[in-house]
């Protein structure tokens, strides 16, 4: 009997830590810390990145996932680039889970000698084939690296809203 009250307290937390916290950091908080401690990366990441060659952000969006994704719309925009904030936001949290500085050393690119970087996990021929003017010409930078995945999400796919798993 205790072993069910105690789950079912479990669970009302759970719930209730979803509704305060959202889902995002409730799922964080649910993972066993031994697989949270095997995917972390070597150095801890924030939500923002380091200013981009002294470029004011574009359509008034901040330096944090909401606004590089905004700024990566503008300029998708602008290039006729298709996609939308959705796509995006669910491609990037697949891929890195927000953080800019993600590296995959594990798979086959990187064992080809080009790991998969940043938000949307571009190797650098990619980013390179399909980088779009107007943005740093790095495939860490986090409005680069957007930019470019959605340009070549476009070409192969027609949208990065077409895109639901690793690509």
């Amino acid at each position: 009997m205790i072993a069910i009250t105690a789950s079912r307290r479990l669970a009302r937390l759970a719930v209730t830590g979803l509704a305060t916290t959202g889902a995002a950091a409730a799922a964080l908080t649910l993972v066993p810390a031994s697989a949270q401690a095997a995917e972390a990366p070597k150095a801890a990441h924030s939500a923002t990145a380091p200013a981009r060659d002294g470029r004011a952000d574009t359509a008034g969006a901040g330096n944090n996932l909401d606004g590089w994704i905004k700024q990566s719309l503008a300029i998708m925009k602008k290039k006729g680039i298709p996609g939308s904030y959705e796509g995006l936001h669910r491609n990037i949290m697949r891929e890195s889970s927000g953080n800019p500085n993600a590296q995959n050393n594990y798979d086959v690119n990187a064992k080809n000698g080009t790991p998969s970087k940043g938000l949307l996990q571009v190797i650098d021929p990619t980013f390179n084939a399909y980088h779009v003017d107007g943005t740093a010409h790095s495939s860490t930078d986090p409005v680069a690296n957007i930019t470019a995945a959605a340009n070549y999400a476009a070409h192969r796919y027609g949208s990065i809203d077409n895109v639901n798993s690793a690509y």
